[in-house]
């Protein structure tokens, strides 16, 4: 493979490299505008490109094509239509036209909207993003879309992102312009790092709720978890390689740079990080990251895991968002070799604190998710609070700016590692902070909420859209000024002064950490139902609205999806608590209790006086354990029963958050203890030692 790396590379991609090949150069010319500069595309253009993107996909294998987009599901969506178009005289052509490459009409009535469409109302269109490859998968070509109702509103995850990456886009350029830089093309850059687990595929088999809930919703702790922290880029399985070296080839021929891979924290946790590309593109790989994990995964004998929190007591899985801006070319939040002199970056470092603390309760509701709610705040991932890290230099840079005082630059200092054949290297001028949920990492902030199930379009989409807006504010003020640089800095000034509170260099995970964070007015959302209202909040349904990124009525119908995803996935790890508890566990537990009853009348039979204390207390602990494990499942039972008669989607999201979910906790504990006691040939479920450890 390490070979022929180069030519395998985007070799299932219709990217730039092979529309010049193939092309006609008007034809090249004109699509290249409407990638780059976003211009309308004209049909003859299309069904240039349509006829020459079929013969290319037909010679990588392709039968079929697909519209393939981002439904409100938060996965990827695809029907398929076959190239052949049979002919009058028993014979057929392969038949791709313009039209139905820049639009097609998948089924909409079934995809969730959030009263956006009655289920009778069943038309939908996607519309083709050429700013996004399309590629060769499964022998199908895939052409990236946006989707939208009959009525126009946006049904899915792309259409939004676009809509903010434009944003973004008009509202840099007019800052830019202020610095007379006057850029082709301003974007966003996306670098998502992918956490996942991997375990054997004859466990995941043996265990229902990994099946239907991705996680387990039973399993006590192995008597050895992370804490020799020896697993952490540690040497990889030689399975584990072998996944790893097909993910990379199968990335690498869609054009998705796979850079980075090594253990995790967790035993048995992965990762994967790409290098940066354009936001949608970036998601759009990661979207097909994940897809190829899975597929990988089976070919090795094992089950990729992608939920936030497949395993309790060790870390769960995040996706972390590196994201940055730039424009032609040039990083906008580069700080340069002089931050406190270099009064663009200044300006675009303080446009997004300002925006990250303006809109904290809107960015906290796209991680919002049942299997976030695991993850977050545990001392493995960010608390629930947002707050900002920037390092020592760029706070101390700040701070002066904010007290009018004088700033001195701290020059970089080596690093002599005492031995000769070392080399001696620079120390970087800050630290990292791995408790921060939003960190600045030297020319990118590095996002540190999302999941790793999750689509990365809704951070992206409010991220975007709230640092628009800041800068349009900004703008707005600035080409008034006779002074454009007096102006600024005191606009940089001014805004530092009203937006400190969001700055936080310290520990994340202290109690004392949650406690100033309240004193400072910083919003903390622990969970998803605490945290989703704040997407009708009037404030953000006004951003959305006035950046003309989603309609008051997209915001609702959004809100509306993420309650009712909510209470399905937490009813469904209810339905399989109780099923597993009561078809599995409990009987398992019971047969272990009569054998065990079983062998102390025998005893008793042959002498009274053969002690049966270890028998005794074995008995009373299992049967207090499934005694308890029984009650609670009686508990839910009756919560469930009580579903029904709950109206409207919050008030049930907010019945499963408040009484479904500890009643499900109680279900675990009892059984988890029960576990402790019962013999391994009775207990039905591979343990955690076994799932962790391949043993």
């Amino acid at each position: 493979m390490a070979a022929n790396t180069k030519e395998v590379f985007g070799s299932m991609v219709f990217n730039e490299h092979v529309m010049k090949e193939r092309l006609p150069s008007a034809t090249f010319q004109s699509l290249k505008a409407t990638m780059a500069e976003g211009k309308p595309l004209d049909l003859e253009v299309a069904n240039v490109v349509a006829s020459v993107m079929k013969d290319w996909a037909i010679e990588k294998g392709a039968t079929h094509y697909t519209h393939w987009f981002q439904p409100l599901t938060g996965i990827t969506s695809e029907k398929h239509d076959g190239f052949l178009s049979p002919n009058g005289d028993g014979t057929a052509i392969m038949e791709f036209k313009g039209k139905e490459l820049i639009q097609g009409e998948p089924d909409a009535s079934s995809f969730p909207s959030g009263g956006l469409r009655a289920t009778c109302e069943a038309r939908g269109y996607t519309a083709w993003d050429p700013t996004s490859y399309a590629f060769v998968k499964d022998d199908v070509l895939c052409i990236p879309t946006a989707f939208c109702s009959y009525t126009g509103e946006a049904l899915d995850k792309k259409t939004p992102l676009l809509r903010s990456m434009a944003a973004i886009s008009g509202q840099t350029a007019r800052v830019l312009k202020l610095f007379g830089k006057e850029p082709k093309r301003v974007t966003t850059t996306v670098g998502p790092e992918q956490e996942y687990f991997l375990i054997r595929k004859e466990d995941y088999e043996q265990r229902e709720d990994l099946i239907l809930t991705g996680r387990t919703l039973f399993g006590h702790s192995a008597a050895k978890g992370q804490e020799m922290e020896e697993h952490y880029f540690g040497v990889l399985r030689s399975e584990v390689s072998a996944f790893m070296k097909e993910v990379d080839e199968e990335c690498w021929k869609l054009g998705i740079p796979a850079k980075t891979k090594h253990n995790e924290v967790a035993p048995a946790q992965h990762e994967l990080a790409p290098i940066f590309d354009v936001a949608n593109k970036a998601i759009d790989h990661n979207l097909l990251t994940m897809e190829i994990m899975k597929k990988a995964a089976e070919h090795h004998g094992l089950v990729c895991l992608l939920h936030e929190k497949p395993f309790a007591c060790v870390n769960g899985s995040g996706k972390h968002n590196n994201w940055s801006l730039t424009a032609g070319g040039e990083n906008l939040l580069d700080p340069g070799d002089t931050p406190m002199d270099n009064l663009q970056f200044l300006t675009f470092l303080t446009a997004v604190i300002k925006a990250v603390d303006d809109y904290q309760d809107l960015l906290r509701t796209t991680v919002a998710g049942p299997g976030n709610d695991h993850r977050l705040g545990a001392d493995e991932a960010p608390p629930a609070i947002i707050s900002i890290f920037l390092g020592d230099e760029l706070g101390a840079i700040l701070e002066a700016i904010a007290n009018d005082s004088e700033y001195h630059a701290v020059g970089k200092s080596k690093i002599d590692l005492g031995v000769d054949v070392l080399p001696v290297f620079s120390k970087d001028t800050t630290d990292r902070n791995r408790t921060s949920p939003f960190a600045f990492t030297g020319n990118k902030f590095e996002f540190r909420m999302p999941g790793s199930t999750m689509n990365l379009s809704d951070c992206n989409t409010v991220l975007n859209t709230a640092v628009a807006k800041v800068l349009k504010d900004y703008a707005d003020e600035m080409e008034q000024a006779e002074d454009f640089t007096a102006a600024a800095a005191k606009w940089i000034e001014r805004t530092i002064k009203a937006h400190q509170r969001i700055l936080f260099n310290g520990n994340g995970y202290s109690e004392e950490w949650e406690k100033e964070a309240e004193v400072r007015g910083l919003s903390n959302f622990k969970t998803t139902v605490d945290a989703l209202p704040c997407m009708v909040a009037e404030k953000n349904i006004a951003l959305m609205s006035e950046m003309n990124v989603l309609t008051p009525v997209e915001m609702q119908s959004r809100y509306e999806v993420e309650l009712e995803h909510y209470s399905k996935v937490i009813n469904i790890e209810a339905r399989t608590t109780l099923g597993m508890a009561r078809r599995q566990l409990i009987p398992a537990a019971l047969e272990f209790l009569s054998d065990v009853a079983n062998t102390a009348a025998s005893k008793k039979a042959v002498s009274s006086a053969i002690s049966i204390r270890t028998e005794e207390q074995i008995l009373g602990s299992v049967s207090a354990n499934v005694d308890d494990m029984n009650e609670a499942c009686n508990r839910l039972d009756d919560l469930m029963r009580q579903v029904g008669q709950i109206e409207g989607n919050y008030e049930l999201a907010k019945f499963y958050s408040d009484r479904i979910v500890p009643a499900i906790s109680d279900i675990r504990q009892a059984a988890d203890r029960c576990e402790i006691h019962v013999g391994k040939d009775y207990w039905p479920l591979p343990t955690y030692a076994q799932m962790l450890f391949y043993v």
